[in-house]
């Protein structure tokens, strides 16, 4: 899923109340909680309230949300206990998001409140894998965003990340670059032994 625009569009209203230049903030905050690029961006504010401004403005924007293609039918591929969302969103504002997209929403999440550290530290991805009841190096990571990519990186999950947001030169960190997941197969192994991801076209 891509949220990019509403992204941009929502960080873009916080700098301008703000007197930021929203190229700038647009820059600096993309795959990271909002909290984080708070107190980076504005260490005079209070960075919770700041981010609570703007969940406010994020939850009533959903023009342009886009669903990567491929994504519906690998999730409806995957067994329910083999996936989980891991995002530096909030919960209420995944939520929203994982809804106006018809995506599927797991019965846990790891969200921007599940972790003491988020992206690029890999707190996120270890606590997904824990979630599942997996070792990091059994999960397979799908990324966006530099940040994200090292978060799993760093977790020791394999990353696979899309070039649909993202220049290629900035995902560098991944062990696999496709445009989408289009054509993305699931293999289940007999006797629970585990499934098997094969991928489409790799950049």
């Amino acid at each position: 899923m891509s949220s990019l625009g509403i992204v941009d569009r929502t960080w873009t209203k916080w700098a301008l109340m703000r007197g930021m230049d929203p190229e700038y903030v647009c820059s600096l905050i993309h795959g990271r909680r909002a909290t984080d690029s708070m107190a980076t961006l504005r260490p005079d504010l209070d960075a919770e309230k700041e981010s609570e401004i703007l969940e406010d403005i994020e939850v009533e924007d959903n023009e342009g949300l886009v669903v990567l293609p491929g994504v519906l039918e690998l999730l409806a591929a995957l067994p329910e206990d083999r996936w989980t969302v891991v995002t530096s969103a909030s919960d209420r504002v995944a939520r929203v998001r994982l809804a106006a997209a018809r995506i599927p929403v797991p019965g846990k999440i790891i969200n921007a409140e599940s972790v003491a550290h988020g992206k690029p530290h890999p707190d996120p991805y270890l606590a997904g894998a824990a979630l599942l009841g997996f070792a990091p190096e059994e999960c397979v990571v799908f990324e966006d965003s530099s940040s994200g990519v090292q978060a799993g990186r760093d977790a020791g999950c394999i990353v696979v990340a899309t070039t649909f947001s993202h220049p290629v030169d900035c995902l560098g960190a991944a062990d696999y670059l496709v445009e989408d997941v289009t054509g993305m197969r699931v293999e289940i192994l007999p006797g629970d032994k585990g499934l098997v991801l094969k991928l489409g076209s790799a950049v």
